[in-house]
């Protein structure tokens, strides 16, 4: 005798369609507000020319790890600009800055709120569980239902693939500052909103940046699976020589990737040395 099949994937349909007739119009005003902030990235990064915006970011880098990131960035981009891929390079970062922004907004405070709470972090935690082992494909299904196709589920998809470890990692760090700490300030008189913001924070910084590093990186990851749903990008060249066998193209876009993902990861890799150095002073 077997057992009765529990219908998970028909409650999970049943929920969709529920929230399809009676949610839609939050849907259509999340989906309005996030195509905005990426349209606003795009028309920035898009507006300024290459060579102002490689110089720019050339200058960012040698403040933040002097002449080799420097070098490394101006070579980077140069050789994107080089390659034909500018365009497509500054959508994809406007959807990754959308995705790391909007993963910050949230993230944060629903960490702060684990940190003060044992039983909101033990809710949490399986969730986020859920989130990270979750297949990234999987998140596509229902975005593209709730928010039709283009950059906007792409966003979506990618803020459930990368929030976690900002959540995480802010939990985390408020959690570690010194208990001692703690105890001199409430002995002082301090407010809990004093003490999160004037001693909590403030200590747990070089924790949170580590968190958002891991974020955008994550975020950078799931281009190519947002293209497959319409965001354009390089990603949708990766999916393009995918689908056309080139090979070329396809290592062209590749590499347009990794130059991206290695600037990003160092600008915030020394924004966290530079708040951890400051934070022990």
């Amino acid at each position: 005798m077997g057992i009765p099949r529990i219908p998970l994937g028909k409650w999970v349909e049943a929920l969709e369609s529920w929230l399809e007739n009676h949610v839609q119009p939050l849907f259509d005003v999340i989906r309005l507000v996030i195509a905005s902030v990426v349209d606003g990235f795009e028309f920035v990064f898009q507006t300024i020319p290459a060579p102002i915006t490689i110089l720019l970011l050339t200058g960012i880098a040698y403040a933040l790890g002097r002449w080799r990131l420097a070098v490394f960035t101006a070579v980077g981009f140069l050789l994107i600009w080089n390659m034909g891929l500018w365009d497509p390079t500054m959508q994809t970062l406007a959807l990754v800055l959308t995705s790391a922004v909007i993963s910050i907004v949230l993230g944060v405070p629903i960490g702060i709120w684990c940190a003060q709470s044992n039983t909101v972090r033990n809710v949490v935690t399986p969730i986020l569980d859920f989130m990270q082992t979750m297949p990234a494909f999987v998140y596509l299904i229902p975005a593209v239902s709730f928010f039709s196709l283009g950059v906007v589920p792409g966003v979506i998809a990618s803020v459930i693939f990368a929030i976690p470890p900002t959540i995480r990692l802010t939990n985390l760090g408020i959690r570690q500052v010194p208990k001692d700490l703690v105890e001199a300030a409430e002995a002082f008189g301090s407010t809990p909103t004093q003490k999160l913001v004037k001693l909590q924070l403030p200590l747990a910084v070089p924790s949170i940046m580590a968190g958002v590093n891991q974020t955008i990186m994550l975020s950078l990851s799931m281009v190519v699976i947002a293209s497959m749903i319409g965001a354009q990008g390089v990603g949708s060249k990766v999916y393009q020589a995918i689908t056309q066998v080139k090979t070329g193209v396809g290592f062209e876009a590749g590499l347009a990737v990794v130059i991206l993902a290695i600037v990003l990861d160092r600008f915030t890799h020394h924004l966290v040395h530079r708040k951890g150095r400051g934070s022990n002073v």
